[in-house]
This record gives C-alpha cells, structure tokens and sequence, in this order.
C-alpha cells in the first residue's frame, strides 16, 4: 500500500515532468480519491468503459494515457463527460494521466516500448518538440530486412493489419530493397513526417491523413499508420508493471479493444 501523495510525486520524478512542458492536457491526479493505493488498473484512454473495468477490478487508481480533459473540451460537464466523472467520484477512484511525458520516456515511453515490441534496435532521439527532446525514436532491425518484412511483423505483433503506403507508388520494390533506419512516433502523429531526418526509410506512427500519402510519396519515406490505440498500448502497461515492482502493489493493464 502506498499514499497518494508519495505515488504521485515518484511518477512525476520519475517521468521527467516539469511545469515548463507544454502538453494538450494536465499531466498528473486529475480525479481525487481514496488516500490510499494498493491496486492500480492501467489503460489507453480513460473511457466509461474502463472506468467501469477499474472500479469492478477492486482499483484505488487509474492511470491511463489519454486523460479526461483536454485544451479544447468545453467547460461544462455534461454528457459522456459527467458519466465518466460521475463514475470516478462515486467509486472513490483516483484517475492519473500522463500524455506526452509517457510518449518521450526513455525506458516506459510509448515510442521506446513499440520498437522493443517490434524487436527493433535504438540509434537516436528525434527531437521532435523542444518540450520532450526524446519523443521521437530513431533505429533499426536487428537483422536486415524488407518492407513486405516489415509489414508482416507490425501485423503479428500489433494483431493488426497496418495503412501502410509506399513512398513511391510506381515502383515500390517491397521485397528486395532493405530498409536502413526506421523512425517511430506513435499516435496521431502523422504531421511529424516533414520532420523525418534523410537517413530514415521508415516512419511508424498511429494514425493517417488525407495529406499522408502525397507527403510519404514527395518525400520518399515509406509510412505506417498501425493504429493511435495500438500503437500506445506499451507505454501505460510498462509504466504500471514499474510501479507495481517498485512499490510492490498489484496492477491488472485493461484492453478496451479500440480498431483506430
């Protein structure tokens, strides 16, 4: 069992976490409940669904990845937003989210947590926001490999068939051509692709939009979208395995199953 208190304060320390970060959303104890903690459910995204799954569970907190309030949500809560509060309170449950602190770190993080998942071999951070100096990922495959190769892993990994689109569209050569570098950043990160460095072939992200394919085929990068939910459920799991070691409570990671 373990105070509030002492628990947040280990996962803001431990995280990196400093006020002078620029998110979408606050970081941390956004639903104050019991005192003490001594079960923990994590999850993507703190859905009724799982709010549900934690309380039925037996949890004191729950820490998920994508939290309940964002820049641009309405004030007023009403709603799927009441329900989801409504829930937490009556239950006493502690809700945590961390966002893109989660994303950037070097040993739970989102992006770092994918490429072990896909076997995957660090070469270097991408700084992609001057926020989080480390929320982009750099590497490689441990062995050499194709796209078509690539494809298949992502696939029975993930247990999900990824977007993939080329970066030429007239003559891909997906089975012969091995690929070099690989860059990872998961979620909605699709916009980031201007940013890929020169010696990438690669780049992993969740989701897609209109503009992804012109982009992937102007600038030559093959592009992945392997899911926003598929792609950030390691993070928030690794983050809940560290704690339940460090401070010896149990944890249970909660799917909801989630198709984008």
């Amino acid at each position: 069992m373990i105070e509030r208190h002492i628990f947040e304060n280990y996962i803001r320390d431990y995280l990196g976490m400093n006020p002078r970060q620029v998110d979408y959303c606050p970081n941390g104890l956004q639903i104050e409940g019991v005192s003490s903690i001594h079960k923990i459910v994590t999850g993507v995204t703190a859905s009724l669904a799982l709010i549900d799954q934690a309380i039925e569970l037996g949890a004191q907190a729950l820490l998920v990845h994508h939290g309940l309030f964002w820049q641009k949500d309405p004030y007023e809560i009403i709603g799927y937003r009441k329900k989801r509060i409504e829930q937490a309170i009556k239950a006493d449950l502690n809700i945590f989210g961390y966002h893109l602190p989660l994303d950037a770190h070097a040993e739970v993080g989102n992006n770092v947590q994918l490429a072990k998942k896909l076997d995957l071999v660090f070469d270097r951070h991408w700084a992609i926001d001057p926020s989080f100096p480390t929320l982009g990922w750099i590497g490689q495959t441990a062995t050499e490999i194709t796209i078509n190769d690539l494809t298949k892993i992502i696939h029975n990994k993930l247990g999900r068939a990824p977007l993939f689109i080329p970066s030429d569209s007239m003559s891909p050569d997906l089975n012969t051509k091995k690929i070099i570098k690989i860059a990872i950043c998961t979620g909605a990160a699709q916009k980031f692709i201007t940013d890929v460095p020169n010696d990438v072939d690669v780049f992993i992200t969740g989701e897609a939009s209109e503009s992804s394919t012109h982009l992937a085929r102007e600038l030559g990068v093959h592009f992945y979208a392997a899911g926003h939910h598929a792609t950030e459920r390691y993070g928030i799991q690794a983050l809940g395995e560290h704690l339940s070691a460090h401070f010896g409570l149990e944890h249970v990671f909660v799917d909801i199953d989630n198709p984008v």
